[in-house]
């Protein structure tokens, strides 16, 4: 009993870890691995390359979860030579050129390309490519130049595009597409500072904007409810779309206002279920506002090194980040996952 209750304690523990990580994804530059379809070898070999290439964006970190598909690393192989070595067994000798890419998917764009050259020896044609991709070292000197090359690339993009990126994003957000104008904000990785904190900056604004209106929406809801029942089982409906209203919106006044007229109305033996709704929501709210209030507080403690002070408030940017990335994280996800879109021509 002991080792499954430690077995499922440590579940968790790495369910919470991959969620922070899927989360982390959005502060940093990640190259989504990108194979076309119509290349000329072999399905095995190709998934190798594949996962050669996803171990050269993680190893030199920038590998991770699929959070913005735009920016790639992709590769094109031609055969320089094909030689047959006499048996028994009969192999098969190539030397390749892989030729590997990071662009910009969308636009079409490349930002680095670098070529090596491999030799793979095997029985047949696929694990002759294999073993050629096999000594491909992600580690070596022209494939860390080139992600550095990449990587400076879509930082002067971001840098560039940054005025653009806001607008298109406040845009959004009078269309109501909150979602969509957070996530676009939230992509935007912390190495490029200025941006970054001005879409911080940005997606706070909107996020607030978005669970106000939120709250508008469900509380009309729970007040609909309510109305057309004035019964127990009317009360635990509302109680259910009451407690779903983020407590940093701006009709709390009104959520406690409904949750004292239903609470009036209740006899003392229908509260038990509706009591322990609104414990667990009332502990919702006091753990949000304290957060805020910690993350205030730290800040104006600081009185003794005056530069901090001139500084961001970093608490309380982490739990805006946590939020807004939230927010962009369950976008993509609901996102279509194809990748017909990309109609690159690299070579």
């Amino acid at each position: 009993m002991k080792k499954l209750l430690q077995f499922f304690i440590l579940v968790c523990f790495v369910q919470q870890l991959s969620a922070q990580q899927k989360l982390d994804d959005f502060g940093r530059i990640i190259l989504h691995t990108y194979l076309p379809d119509d290349m000329s070898m072999p399905a095995e070999a190709k998934n190798y390359l594949a996962t050669k290439l996803s171990q050269i964006s993680s190893n030199n970190g920038m590998g991770g979860s699929q959070v913005n598909p735009r920016f790639i690393i992709t590769a094109t192989v031609n055969v320089g030579t094909k030689d047959i070595i006499p048996g028994p067994p009969q192999m098969i000798a190539q030397n390749l050129e892989i030729t590997l890419f990071i662009g910009d998917a969308q636009e079409n764009i490349i930002f680095s390309n670098t070529i090596l050259n491999v030799k793979g020896v095997g029985t047949n044609e696929n694990k002759a490519f294999i073993e050629a991709i096999k000594g491909i070292n992600p580690k070596n000197k022209e494939i860390v130049e080139f992600l550095e090359t990449g990587k400076k690339k879509i930082i002067d993009h971001y840098t560039s595009q940054c005025d653009f990126i806001l607008k298109d994003a406040l845009t959004l957000s009078k269309q109501e597409k909150y979602d969509e104008a957070i996530y676009r904000l939230a992509i935007v990785p912390e190495v490029c500072k200025e941006c970054y904190n001005k879409c911080l900056d940005t997606a706070t604004y909107i996020y607030q904007q978005k669970i106000n209106l939120e709250c508008k929406v469900k509380l009309n809801e729970a007040k609909s409810i309510w109305a057309a029942t004035l019964n127990p089982e009317g009360a635990e409906k509302a109680g259910t779309v009451l407690g779903s209203i983020n407590p940093l919106s701006n009709c709390q006044s009104e959520v406690d206002q409904l949750i004292k007229a239903i609470d009036s109305k209740l006899k003392a033996d229908e509260k038990k279920k509706w009591d322990f709704q609104m414990k667990q929501y009332a502990d919702q709210v006091a753990v949000k506002k304290e957060q805020v209030r910690i993350a205030e507080e730290n800040m104006k403690r600081d009185d003794v090194n005056q530069e901090k002070q001139s500084l961001r408030n970093h608490e309380l940017d982490k739990l805006r980040v946590n939020s807004n990335r939230e927010v962009a994280l369950e976008y993509a996800r609901n996102q279509p996952k194809t990748i017909n879109h990309y109609n690159i021509n690299w070579r």
